[in-house]
């Protein structure tokens, strides 16, 4: 893919950049290195002092930057600004909290024979962030903000249509203070991605895309003995109960399949509905999206603006094409409208079974899958049934019900009576093809740590260590 902004509401491509030659790569490389080196030992307040000057830069330019992600990617004005804020929200979060989370953990001295002991959090150095388009500044944002915090220096690969996103980044925390080198942006193609994580100045990876690319980065990684976290992709479930509150399921339900154009990991997919409320649901759930406006990403009055690319809007639609011509049936929507740009309908469908590519694969688009049960088992049942482990919603009054999809949904996160989304003061991450390793809250900024055990005895007396085996 070429590395260009090419506006998917209009097909027109409005630039495009030149990918890094090898010598400036190894250049940039080094700068990480070095700026490592000073860097780690920096303050926390004055790391702190950097990382809430980037959010005010965020709050000031706010529209601005929406803009940008709006022309190349295609997400609503309205959301851009929101992802803005919460990029913004994010800085000021581990501005506050990165000391508190990385503090000395005091261990038991007297069992291991010390006069003190304890477990140290301290930062790998330089590590490369390989993100997608879909969230092009929260999903780098919440990888920057931990990792810089921590003490590491960033170097970022980011999606080929997203360039001045991530050009944006670099020059962000240039901007508000960090030293020259601390976060780096590398405009290369997906093809030098395995070169610069297998260099020696690379300490780590972390990755938020497809399960391909994620286990494409995970082999190298393992290959060299550098630490990788993995967001893979979703095939969400959101299961509906009867003693639900039905209304608000659906309005909720139509926003978790449809938030961002329908192109988002975290987005509910598979609607799982107990036979007793499955007609109302329906009814509703459709009239709903019916409803969904889809035009321009810059009108403020656009519910559903253009997939992100041509190749992404091909892949939707042959999905839906092979369920329908194998039984599955459309209940609105199902086709790509014939105007500019890479639209798509949002869509539900029905009568979707384990022969259709559908059933197996996430969907990353605006396509809601209905699916009915007649009981909890069923539903846990059928919730499981997929590689993917990232979310999942649950919704039920019963506080019985509440536990079950709690204890046994296979999945990263569980949300009851709500959506699935990000927080900064919640992990975020799955199981199964869905990756491995979290983002944000305190888990997020340690994965990047050395977690260093150290134990002092005393100098003039020696200690019982002595006397046992090392290990």
């Amino acid at each position: 893919m070429a590395i260009a902004t090419i506006n998917p509401a209009t097909g027109q491509t409005i630039k495009t950049f030149d990918p890094l030659s090898d010598d400036e790569i190894d250049r940039r490389l080094e700068r990480a290195a070095s700026a490592f080196a000073a860097y780690r030992l920096t303050r926390f307040s004055q790391r702190a002092e950097w990382m809430d000057s980037a959010a005010g830069i965020l709050d000031g330019e706010r529209d601005d930057i929406a803009r940008v992600m709006t022309t190349e990617m295609g997400k609503t004005i309205g959301a851009a600004r929101a992802e803005v804020a919460k990029c913004a929200t994010a800085c000021r979060y581990y501005a506050q909290h990165a000391e508190e989370f990385l503090a000395d953990e005091p261990a038991d001295a007297a069992a291991v024979g010390a006069t003190r002991a304890f477990a140290r959090y301290q930062p790998l150095g330089p590590v490369l962030a390989v993100m997608p388009w879909n969230f092009p500044l929260w999903q780098a944002m919440r990888f920057a903000a931990p990792a810089l915090m921590a003490g590491n220096v960033g170097v970022l690969k980011h999606a080929s249509n997203v360039p001045q996103t991530a050009l944006f980044m670099e020059d962000l925390f240039q901007r508000a203070g960090f030293p020259q080198g601390a976060f780096q942006t590398l405009l290369i193609g997906s093809d030098q991605v395995e070169r610069v994580l297998r260099d020696r100045r690379i300490k780590a990876a972390t990755l938020t895309g497809s399960t391909p690319a994620g286990r494409s980065v995970a082999k190298v990684g393992g290959d060299e003995i550098k630490k990788t976290v993995l967001e893979l992709g979703g095939s969400d479930p959101y299961v509906v109960m009867p003693s639900a509150d039905l209304a608000r399921a659906v309005e909720v339900g139509v926003t978790a399949r449809n938030q961002n154009n329908g192109q988002s990991c975290i987005a509910a997919k598979r609607f799982i509905v107990h036979d007793a409320v499955a007609d109302a649901f329906e009814r509703d759930f459709v009239a709903r999206v019916s409803a969904l406006h889809v035009g321009d990403p810059m009108d403020e009055s656009t519910d559903i603006g253009p997939l992100a690319t041509e190749q992404g809007r091909r892949d939707v639609a042959e999905l839906v094409d092979e369920a329908v011509s194998n039984g599955a049936r459309v209940l609105v929507g199902g086709r790509a409208p014939d105007r500019p740009g890479w639209f798509y309908e949002p869509t539900v469908i029905s009568g979707v079974t384990p022969d259709m590519r559908m059933y197996h694969e996430e969907v990353f688009g605006p396509v809601a899958q209905l699916y009915r049960i007649s009981g909890i088992d069923e539903a846990i049942d059928l919730a499981n049934a997929t590689d993917f482990g990232l979310g999942s919603n649950a919704w039920t009054d019963d506080p019985d019900e509440q536990e079950r999809f709690v204890r046994d949904l296979e999945a990263g996160m569980v949300f009851v009576n709500g959506m699935t989304t990000s927080y900064p003061q919640l992990p975020f991450g799955g199981v199964k093809q869905s990756g491995y390793g979290r983002e944000l809250s305190a888990h997020g900024i340690r994965e990047f740590c050395n977690i260093k055990s150290v134990w002092v005895g005393d100098a003039k007396g020696g200690s019982s260590a002595t006397r046992t085996h090392s290990e």
